[in-house]
């Protein structure tokens, strides 16, 4: 009887045990732990419950589901690309594979160019979006890894109602295009964004652009550039942006701060205490930033930006006119507004049309020229009407490394690749890319954290969670804290390298070991799980729909 007794007790213990342990979906255990705050580091274990962060500490007496052994990684909060065109990317591969791969799982788009407001022409039932909401709901439906936000383009909603006439909004448009902006915003977007070096963008008044940001103010947002120019009238397009963040009373952020060209880079004195005298008379002014000395955009931005105005059929014809071609060429020569970059300092990406891209891809300008027969102003012409597009992609060697390590160490600075998220297959690869898109986040922490010590690795994690988070106004989202959401990177801060590079930029990062979105698991010691967990999250001016 005695020994029955004792059994029955040392059952009771037991089961009386096991009820107090706590079991969690995923427990992540010794861990270094960034809590993105910019704080010292601290080791411990992190509990995942649901989409949630349930638990930080000492969880040795708590059990997962699923355990992992973070001994020697780093373990940050999910990464936020501020510039990113993924809104495309998505659509052919939800994976997002060279930003997963490099720990990001937020997509913050907007430069500008969107992918809403668009007018469709379908009768019957239209399958796709004509709006935010709409192009939300299109991406959920279809599954995407990453978690997506975006601003609303000016460029998009100017050419909604405008195309891409060289003129100023009349009194009705300007309305409708205020009536857009507040649409987007009621729907999630994050604020006005700009991309005033191209066209039909630069057609756009200060005043016009001053009205719209009034729009996305009223609803919490913010303004965010591609100021008119990173070159010779950088000082004047600062002054612009500043200018509309005051007069509209909203804060600015500027998209990758950067000058271009050798005789402008003495200018960066100047630029940043235009930005600190702004900050200090109360404007909210940050900015973000890609790490490499050169950038990427379109071969039509040697042309003066009127010769760009209108459909590709009005562009071709007036390539053509000899007299309008003869004034074309002449402003390109002699710099006007600006003169234009060496060159050899132009790397062509590709094109569409499949003989150029066999014949130049790849290639400098000044290669390209001479093998053309013509000089380098006239070969762009050519090829712009060759290639049927404005957009023939070129990447621009104009900046300083000097420049860019210095701005780096700005701590109102994050970061954001100004690509999309491509993968290391077809059709991706059938082009060429800056490495950026595969490159951005981990360069940072390889090459300028570990390797050369520009930042500590906890304000570097700083600048890629907490900062843009706050400068968002997401909620629950940029930390490692209880009670947030659980996007998570897990990895090796020894070896955590980018490998793309401008002549082979298809290559992924490596270092990341484990990435998990809103608490599922998508990268699983360096491989996706296949798993498609992203969501849209909404803007501070968000009305949810009944």
């Amino acid at each position: 009887m005695r020994s029955t007794l004792l059994v029955f007790a040392s059952l009771l213990f037991i089961t009386c045990q096991e009820r107090q342990t706590t079991l969690y979906d995923v427990i992540i255990r010794n861990g270094m732990i960034y809590d993105g705050s910019g704080s010292k580091p601290f080791r411990g274990d992190m509990a995942l419950q649901a989409d949630t962060i349930a638990a930080i500490g000492d969880l040795s007496s708590a059990k997962g589901k699923k355990e992992i052994d973070a001994t020697g990684l780093a373990l940050a909060p999910g990464f936020i690309n501020m510039l990113s065109w993924a809104d495309g990317t998505l659509l052919k591969d939800g994976r997002a594979m060279s930003d997963i791969k490099q720990g990001v799982t937020l997509e913050v788009f907007g430069e500008g160019l969107t992918a809403y407001p668009v007018k469709r022409k379908v009768k019957g039932v239209d399958s796709l979006w004509t709006s935010l909401d709409g192009y939300y709901k299109w991406l959920m439906k279809k599954g995407i890894n990453p978690n997506v936000a975006s601003f609303v383009g000016a460029t998009t909603i100017r050419m909604h109602e405008i195309g891409n006439e060289n003129r100023a909004a009349t009194p009705d448009e300007l309305n409708r295009m205020k009536s857009l902006v507040k649409q987007a915003m009621e729907e999630g977007a994050m604020g006005l964004g700009t991309s005033l070096i191209y066209a039909p963008a630069i057609y756009a008044s200060t005043t016009e652009l001053i009205e719209l940001s009034k729009t996305a103010q009223q609803y919490g947002g913010s303004y965010i550039t591609h100021m008119r120019s990173e070159s010779d009238l950088i000082l004047e397009a600062l002054d612009e942006a500043l200018k509309i963040g005051r007069e509209a009373s909203i804060p600015v952020e500027i998209y990758h701060l950067k000058i271009n060209h050798s005789r402008n880079w003495n200018k960066i004195d100047t630029i940043l205490n235009k930005i600190d005298s702004a900050q200090k008379a109360g404007l909210k002014v940050t900015a973000n930033m890609y790490p490499y000395m050169a950038s990427a955009t379109d071969l039509a931005e040697r042309v003066p930006k009127w010769a760009m105005a209108g459909s590709f059929k009005t562009v071709k014809k007036r390539f053509a006119n000899a007299e309008q071609r003869r004034k074309i060429i002449h402003e390109m020569q002699v710099g006007f507004p600006q003169k234009n970059s060496d060159p050899a300092n132009v790397m062509l990406l590709g094109f569409r049309n499949d003989s150029l891209h066999r014949l130049y891809q790849g290639k400098r300008l000044d290669e390209v020229a001479r093998l053309h027969g013509k000089d380098a102003d006239e070969t762009v012409l050519d090829l712009l009407v060759k290639d049927r597009s404005k957009k023939t992609a070129a990447v621009y060697f104009l900046q300083s490394e000097e420049n860019v390590k210095r701005m780096m160490k700005l701590p109102f600075v994050s970061f954001g690749s100004d690509a999309g998220a491509p993968a290391t297959e077809k059709p991706f690869t059938d082009q060429g890319i800056h490495p950026r898109a595969y490159g951005t986040f981990s360069r940072v922490l390889g090459r300028f954290v570990r390797d050369e010590k520009i930042l500590s690795l906890q304000e570097a994690i700083r600048r890629m969670t907490s900062l843009p988070a706050s400068n968002l106004k997401l909620k629950a989202r940029g930390a490692l804290k209880t009670g947030y959401f659980a996007d998570v990177v897990i990895f090796n801060p020894d070896l955590i390298q980018d490998h793309a590079t401008y002549e082979k930029p298809h290559q992924y990062a490596t270092g990341v070991e484990h990435v998990f979105v809103n608490g599922v698991h998508v990268l699983n010691k360096g491989e996706h799980t296949g798993a498609k967990p992203g969501r849209a999250i909404r803007g501070p001016g968000y009305i949810p729909k009944n």
